[in-house]
């Protein structure tokens, strides 16, 4: 049965009288209540919360109906996996959860992931009041990790309540994946996608300000060493200053990232840095007296769309060489390039797959817009490339801003959750198929 038409610009917009009763049964009261009860979770990448946090999901799911399945990951196995995508923190322990609607029919299975991990506050001084107590003004909710990404997992769990609220049921399976370790590398897509979960479809319900990411760029953590030799500070002439060795290698990295972002892809192009070098720490000597002999810089190398994370590494290696082999004392006494921490290769749904046009007008159809959202890529790593890696078509869309996650500014408004919630509702129906 078909319901009413709504004229949005686009022609008629007709949802069925499902589609309309499920969208009636997003609860926005309870939006608000799931989120401040995660966010009350302190769910640091790697901390113990960020188990508990899983643990209290997998109650929530198996609420909905759905097939746990909840296993703490074997670490030892996945870091001896050549494919490992890196870690930058200690952990004893990383647990996978997965949630499967009842199947049966032979519709397809959609995917709808999100982590539970967030990044360490920070400075608790420039917040105001405590990250993991929750403060509410007006429609926007404040904390750490509310839009990155707990208003996202706050948003498929509306919308998979609305569909059992309905009592709908599908032709195909939904599959939630909650995963750890996002912030740090991505163990927790890898253990999940590792364990043999797959899909036909895969949305990400990551930050995206009220826009759909079809692309991420590639983010490689690397670690320059160069050496020195030590002297005291007074005949600072017979040492050499490691601090003054590694200044012609930034210059070059200052050029070389120049170099690496000359004609970006259009989905890339709207950024001024799109692939960005950024050296984060550096570190050199331990006596103010001294000549430094070691500096240690650490950075992020931007992977762009469609290079080989290899291709990347070789680059820099090489931008790094070239100097050395032109500096009278690097010549003799060369800098080290090491690939410690997370490495995130790119990633993007194949061009012309139906998902994103799915995705752009259920959010349209949903929440009543005459224009649906418009498509671009990120510049920074996510686990969509993992899934884009696996085989699965993936794609971003999520409530908030991504340019205040990782902040004290960090928040999320209450609207843009529900209106991603019934973005996802209409997806699920119309990509699973209904009995």
């Amino acid at each position: 049965m078909i319901g009413a038409g709504v004229d949005l610009g686009r022609g008629a917009v007709v949802l069925s009288d499902q589609e309309a009763a499920v969208l009636a049964c997003v609860d926005e009261a309870a939006v608000g209540r799931m989120l401040l009860e995660l966010i009350a979770v302190p769910s640091v990448t790697g901390s113990a919360a960020e188990s508990e946090i899983q643990h209290l999901l997998a109650g929530w799911l198996e609420r909905l109906g759905l097939d746990i399945d909840l296993w703490s990951m074997d670490l030892p196995a996945l870091l001896a996996d050549p494919a490992f995508p890196g870690m930058e923190v200690p952990r004893t322990e990383a647990w996978g959860l997965v949630g499967l609607s009842e199947g049966g029919g032979d519709g397809p299975t959609l995917v709808l992931q999100g982590h539970v991990d967030v990044a360490p506050p920070g400075d608790l001084a420039a917040w105001d009041g405590d990250p993991f107590v929750p403060r509410v003004t007006g429609d926007v909710v404040h904390g750490r990790g509310t839009c990155d990404m707990k208003a996202g997992i706050v948003a498929h769990l509306a919308a998979l309540a609305a569909v059992r609220a309905a009592g709908v049921r599908l032709r195909g399976r939904v599959a939630v994946h909650f995963v750890v370790g996002e912030e740090d590398g991505g163990i927790g897509a890898f253990g999940t996608l590792k364990r043999g979960y797959r899909g036909d479809a895969c949305v990400i319900t990551e930050p995206t300000g009220g826009t759909l990411i079809t692309a991420n760029a590639g983010a490689l953590t690397f670690r320059l060493s160069v050496p020195g030799r030590a002297a005291h500070a007074s005949s600072r002439d017979a040492g050499v200053s490691a601090i003054d060795a590694y200044v012609p290698l930034h210059e070059a990295l200052s050029r070389l990232e120049t170099a690496r972002n000359a004609g970006p892809s259009p989905l890339m192009a709207e950024y001024p840095i799109p692939y960005a070098l950024s050296v984060g720490t550096l570190r050199s000597g331990d006596w103010a007296s001294s000549v430094p002999d070691l500096l240690v810089a650490e950075g992020r190398l931007g992977v762009r769309l469609g290079e080989e994370p290899g291709e990347a590494r070789a680059e820099f290696e090489r931008c790094v060489a070239e100097v050395c082999a032109g500096h009278p004392w690097l010549r003799e006494h060369p800098a080290k390039v090491s690939w410690p921490g997370g490495q995130f290769a790119s990633g993007r749904l194949p061009e012309g797959h139906p998902l994103r046009d799915e995705v752009r007008d259920a959010c349209a159809d949903a929440n009543g817009w005459a224009t649906r959202p418009r498509e671009r890529g990120a510049p920074y790593g996510s686990d969509l490339r993992l899934y884009a890696g696996a085989g699965i078509p993936t794609l971003q869309y999520g409530p908030g801003d991504v340019r205040v996650a990782h902040s004290p500014r960090e928040s999320v408004s209450l609207r843009e959750v529900v209106e991603v919630a019934r973005t996802l509702v209409l997806t699920v129906l119309r990509t699973t198929g209904v009995k």
